[in-house]
Order: structure tokens, then sequence, then C-alpha cells
């Protein structure tokens, strides 16, 4: 690990002003991939402004239409919290999924978007929910901020603040964990809403993606049934030692009947 400045401000005002006085800073939210990189010595910051200390990042709110999360909700948090079990019960079960305890302790939804690793669990949420990340810059949809392999919308600078997510008339996550890390192999969350059914992946591609054709024959009939003959190219799907693209595109016609089924 090189040397750097530490920092722990007490205010996202205070986290963005030192990031600007920075020569190459770094924000610090549960730290599950960046603690890992900087002990590797394959990110070399020149400060580190840990966000724990911000206090109005933990909270999670709910309202008639929408469940907000704080960026510094834990994973642990979300799955435990009473206003996500009773407005999307499936995005509990989603960050009950995450990893094992000790990453559920520290890793945080904020941490989780702004990584965007292919095969992480929340954007498919975000995206099949049609949610909608706060920074303290702007407000962004789930649709414009995913942009690439772990790449994101996010300026230099520019920090998660909380994520919206509408609250659906249901929902399901179903996962194909990779058994060593716990991410997805292939992981589909599939969403009935008032502009019609989502069906979004995580896992199988370079970044997450909704599936038109999940979607138009959910939107037709919505019966685990209805993918049967459903044909999933496996043209831009990730092959690698875990699973070939065939195997993946596989997976996600399976995955979404379960996620039908699991609604139903």
């Amino acid at each position: 690990m090189y040397n750097f400045n530490y920092h722990r401000p007490a205010t996202v005002a205070d986290a963005a002003a030192l990031f600007g006085k920075a020569s190459d800073a770094r924000y610090l939210a549960g730290g599950q991939s960046l603690i890992a990189a900087l002990k590797m010595r394959l990110a070399q910051p020149s400060d580190l402004i840990d966000l724990s200390g911000i206090a109005e990042l933990r909270a999670i709110k709910t309202d008639s239409t929408n469940l907000t999360i704080g960026a510094l909700a834990t994973h642990n948090a979300v799955a435990t919290s009473k206003d996500v079990l009773r407005t999307i019960p499936a995005l509990a079960k989603l960050a009950d999924g995450i990893g094992d305890r000790q990453i559920r302790n520290a890793g945080t939804i904020g941490g989780a978007v702004a990584n965007n690793d292919p095969a992480a669990c929340y954007p498919a949420a975000a995206l099949a929910l049609g949610a909608s990340i706060q920074t303290n810059k702007r407000t962004l949809a789930a649709a414009d901020f995913f942009t690439g392999l772990y790449e994101t919308a996010l300026a230099p600078g520019e920090l998660v603040t909380s994520v919206s997510f509408p609250i659906p008339q249901a929902a399901a996550y179903q996962k194909f964990q990779q058994p060593a890390s716990r991410f997805a192999l292939v992981g589909v969350f599939v969403a009935r809403t008032a502009q019609g059914v989502r069906c979004a992946v995580t896992g199988a591609g370079s970044g997450v993606f909704r599936s038109s054709v999940i979607e138009q024959a959910l939107g037709a009939r919505f019966d685990a049934s209805a993918l049967e003959n459903v044909n999933i190219s496996a043209a831009d799907l990730n092959s690698d030692i875990h699973a070939s693209a065939a195997y993946r595109a596989h997976l996600i016609k399976v995955l979404a009947q379960r996620a039908v089924a699991a609604i139903a």
C-alpha cells in the first residue's frame, strides 16, 4: 500500500471540498473494492476521503411512490430495513444475498453503484426499477448512470448521496452466484411497474442491461411459460472459466422464469 493523506469529513460539502483540493483523491465508502486495490498497489491516491462520518448518507426513507436509500446504507441495513421489506422486498432479498456477512456489514449501496462491477447486483435492481441516482450535483436516471465496464456518468469529484427506487407493483431477483465471490454469474431482476414489465440482467455481459425480448414476452403474458420459446442471444455475452456465453444465455431465461414464478 502506498502512502496517502487520510480525511474523515462530517458533511458532503466538506468531502467535496477536500476532493477539490487534492491532486488525486478517492472517496472511501465501505471499502470492499478500494481497500483491496490499495493493498495490491493497483491504486495510488494522494488522498483518501472516508465518508463514514457523514451520518446523513445512511438514511432509508419512503413515501407513497419511492424508496430512497442513502449511499452509506450497508447491504445488511438494506436487507433488514422495515421500509425496504415493506415496499420492495425483492431489494431486501437482493441485498441479503451479496457476499458474506462481513461484506454485507461493511459494503454500501453507494459504493456498489459507483463502482459498477459488471457482476454486481444493485445495478440490476436500479435499471429494472427505473431508479434515480442522486449525487451532490445532480440527479441521474439509472439508464444514463451506468455507462460501461466499471464506468458511470459520475464526473471527477462527484459523489453519490442516495438512490431512489420507484415502488413497483411487484418484483423479484434471482441470482446464479459464483461460489467463491458470490458475485452474480448471472442475475435477473424482473419488475412489474406502472410503465409495464422491466427486466435487467447483471453478470452476463460487460455491464448491466435490459432484456427487451423478455420484457416483450412478459408484457404480452406475465407467466413463466411465456418465456419458453424466447431466444436469448449469446453474441455479446461473457465467456470465461466460470461459464460460456451460451450457458449464460441459458441462465438468463431460466432465472427470468424463476423470478416471474416468485412474483406469481
